[in-house]
């Protein structure tokens, strides 16, 4: 006998990034079209080609947790813990020891704590093994975000931990349904978190020619403008409280939107180059659109991946076009990397909440900076200004190195 599948839907979201510190603050800056792209200060930009970042400004740990743990804990730890704790709050749920075991966490990340490996590494090169801290290993490894937050919340439901570079936080999100509509949780707290402003971050991505070498903070970050030359890296996390639909009704939970399709796929081709055409992410959408039982032209918005680099912009286009066909120049389209700069890991988490917002309040966020446009990228990115309009079905993109290939779809709530 076949089960109905569960229903799933959004009940809380959290979050912290370079446009706002809580979802609110991001959300009224996005539609705003603000830019949290600023001067580099986070490490010497002197040492590096790339001078602009997207920094989470005044962000203040132990406005969630406590001093001494917040010191046991790298930033993309304690990133996640806030936006996990914002959203349990947002989703008004409390988490007994009744529902403990049946409330996960599941919060990726795609480099874990690379600023504690440096510091930690640097400390044993000057002073020796001994002094390298006890508390290296578990606030370094990138699992540690999901460990700390079902600690601070009590949640003993499924524990893990995607790691899938730039689609990391999308994939989160779309393992984390696929348990509850399979039935091993009720609740699940997902998402993605990553704080990877460092010297050997920033050393990497520029010899691999990623970063954007735009001096000028406002305009570095241009997805599918023409005269796009990389992407900006972000940090920060953003969460969802995702919940069985029977659940959240017998709580009397206030419900954003439902979460009704996941697609996702490797390219089998390169370690950072997408597929030709977007092949890859072509496969991912269908697969995803499919397993929401809808049809591609009842997608009204697509969050996309739209890093601001040449070949993700124009595939990531390809493939739209591919996937929907005709209707590809109907649908409304937006990158709000444009404004966040790339989340990398959190970027799929952050930008599912856009996506659930842009339902919610009918009106689409821009992408800034589009002033030229690439002949090769011709689709609507709803350029510079936000847009009123009825969105019953959204989906959001993430694709990462490795030829990871991730979407999400959520849809009005009926």
């Amino acid at each position: 006998m076949h089960m109905p599948k569960r229903r799933v839907v959004v009940t809380g979201m959290g979050a912290i990034t370079p446009i706002g510190l809580n979802v609110n603050e991001a959300w009224e800056n996005a539609i705003k079209g603000v830019s949290g792209v600023g001067p580099l200060t986070r490490v010497d930009s002197e040492k590096f080609p790339a001078k602009v970042a997207a920094e989470v400004n005044n962000f203040n740990a132990e406005d969630f947790m406590d001093k001494k743990e917040a010191r046991r804990m790298d930033r993309f730890t304690q990133y996640a813990i806030a936006a996990s704790l914002m959203a349990v709050k947002d989703a008004n749920l409390e988490i007994t020891d009744e529902i403990a075991p049946r409330v996960g966490v599941w919060v990726g990340s795609g480099i874990g704590g690379m600023e504690t490996f440096e510091q930690q590494y640097k400390t044993f090169l000057e002073k020796g093994a001994r002094r390298v801290s006890p508390f290296f290993v578990p606030m370094m490894i990138p699992d540690m975000a999901t460990g700390q937050i079902s600690i601070a919340l009590g949640a003993k439901g499924v524990n893990s931990c995607t790691v899938t570079a730039c689609a990391t936080g999308t994939n989160s999100i779309g393992d984390a349904f696929k348990v509850i509509q399979r039935g091993d949780a009720d609740v699940m707290v997902t998402g993605g978190t990553e704080a990877p402003l460092t010297e050997m971050s920033f050393a990497g991505f520029s010899s691999a020619k990623a970063l954007s070498l735009n001096p000028d903070p406002k305009t570095a970050s241009r997805p599918f403008d023409a005269n796009r030359d990389g992407f900006v890296m972000g940090e920060g996390a953003g969460i969802l409280v995702l919940e069985d639909l029977e659940h959240a009704l017998a709580r009397g939970a206030r419900i954003y939107a439902e979460i009704v399709g996941y697609g996702a796929t490797g390219d089998a081709h390169h370690i950072t180059a997408p597929a030709p055409g977007g092949e890859g992410g072509v496969r991912a959408m269908r697969m995803a659109i499919e397993d929401a039982d809808l049809k591609p032209e009842d997608i009204d918005y697509i969050n996309a991946h739209g890093t601001s680099t040449e070949y993700n912009d124009k595939f990531e286009t390809l493939a739209i076009k591919e996937v929907l066909g005709t209707y590809a120049e109907k649908v409304a389209i937006s990158s709000t990397k444009s404004m966040t700069g790339h989340l990398l890991g959190a970027a799929g988490g952050v930008e599912a909440i856009f996506t659930i917002k842009a339902i919610e309040n009918s009106i689409v966020p821009p992408t800034i900076n589009l002033e030229t446009p690439d002949a090769e990228c011709d689709l609507d990115y709803v350029p510079n200004e936000a847009r009123q309009k009825e969105v019953k079905a959204a989906m959001s993109n993430s694709l990462g190195f490795g030829g990871h290939n991730a979407t999400i779809v959520f849809k009005k709530y009926q």
